[in-house]
């Protein structure tokens, strides 16, 4: 059995190289959180130009629909078809809180909703049209792989001719949703209903050719092992490294903890989030030392809380993400923390770097002139 030397796997990883599942594991299990927290810093400055730079961006996100089947043990957001809280959103509702945005200094709606089994390719044709009609500056990052796959089940389409179609209606990036954990024994355990792990790839693999802009995510801390953590990360990088020269395939890599209150993981299984701010820290570094051609790690503050995601921007993440003027999904299940425009930038100088807002595409934009300061009231 060959020995695996810690400091050898740090040098590597400095040097950009691609660290196997089991040196990932082998790091994760023996290196020290301020030796991976230094490796992660170097390589983010590197990465990054040595920009001093914390970026962020104005965004909503909007549910389409709340009625979903792919009944996920972690979701307390979704209902079933027919339930009495059960909604789709109007277009008046959308107007309303588009317009609010706008006032707040966004430009995006993070757009996503449940598998709802009677809307297909043409309601959401329909609907990216009529809101780029009504508000042709607004960018959509819209949906994720499970619902690109669940919509391509209804239509008996391809996922490329999903995607080549909403694009053509205004899609203009596709969010890292749904990834929680790619293996599908875990997803077998925690949402049975989605897509594999392998169908979430090939979703991603289709948006890089067509060059839509993705994010990748993974939510940790339930049913997984740390191979499997390591495994997905792995599998992300693998998908980033077939992309087409021209496309810039995943933007950013979110990672979050498993947030337990309420959900069915945790009253039947007895699943509860027991990451620790210092495991979340180190797998923010690890996430930045196993990925190296993804440009952004995003460090969760809805999740963490301010002050372990400020010490994520020293231990390789570079993106504080959004201030979500409307969050329910991961909300519903226990995650408590909340920023407003002036708090989000107040929180990366106290870290110690400069605020910067930004686009989807990860391009810098100025603060508007005229913008209204969100007032918090959920």
């Amino acid at each position: 059995m060959q020995i695996i030397n810690t400091s050898e796997l740090l040098k590597k990883a400095l040097d950009f190289e691609f660290l196997t599942i089991e040196e990932g594991v082998h790091l994760y299990h023996h290196a020290s959180t301020p030796d991976l927290m230094f490796v992660a810093n170097e390589l983010r400055k590197i990465k990054k130009h040595n920009q001093q730079e914390v970026t962020w961006i104005i965004d909503r996100n909007l549910n389409t629909t709340n009625v979903c089947i792919a009944n996920c043990k972690f979701c307390n957001f979704f209902r079933r078809p027919g339930h009495e809280e059960s909604y789709i959103t109007t277009i008046e509702e959308y107007k309303e809180k588009i317009e609010e945005t706008i006032r707040y200094g966004g430009e995006q709606l993070l757009l996503q909703g449940g598998h709802h089994p009677d809307l297909g390719l043409a309601y959401y044709v329909d609907l990216f049209q009529s809101l780029k009609n009504l508000y042709p500056n607004l960018k959509l990052h819209s949906l994720g792989p499970p619902e690109i796959a669940h919509i391509a089940k209804l239509e008996k389409a391809s996922h490329t001719e999903v995607l080549t179609a909403l694009k053509a209606a205004g899609l203009d990036s596709l969010p890292g949703a749904g990834a929680e954990i790619l293996n599908d024994r875990v997803r077998r355990l925690i949402s049975k209903g989605k897509c594999t792990g392998r169908e979430w790839l090939d979703v991603m693999r289709a948006a890089h050719q067509l060059d839509i802009t993705t994010s990748a995510t993974m939510m940790f801390g339930h049913v997984e092992t740390i191979h499997e953590r390591f495994e997905h990360l792995a599998w992300i990088r693998e998908v980033q490294s077939e992309k087409p020269a021209h496309a810039k395939g995943f933007l950013a890599f979110i990672a979050w903890p498993f947030q337990d209150d309420g959900t069915l993981l945790k009253r039947i299984r007895g699943v509860k989030n027991t990451i620790s701010g210092d495991e979340y820290i180190r797998m923010t570094a690890l996430s930045r030392i196993m990925l190296p051609n993804v440009k952004n790690i995003q460090a969760s503050w809805l999740t963490v809380g301010k002050e372990v995601a400020q010490i994520c921007l020293h231990a390789g993440a570079n993106d504080f993400g959004s201030i979500m003027i409307e969050e329910n999904v991961v909300s519903a299940a226990g995650a408590p923390h909340r920023f407003t425009s002036n708090g989000i930038q107040e929180a990366i100088r106290e870290a110690g770097f400069v605020p910067q807002l930004r686009t989807q595409q990860y391009e810098f934009r100025d603060l508007p002139a005229q913008m209204e300061q969100q007032v918090i009231s959920y």
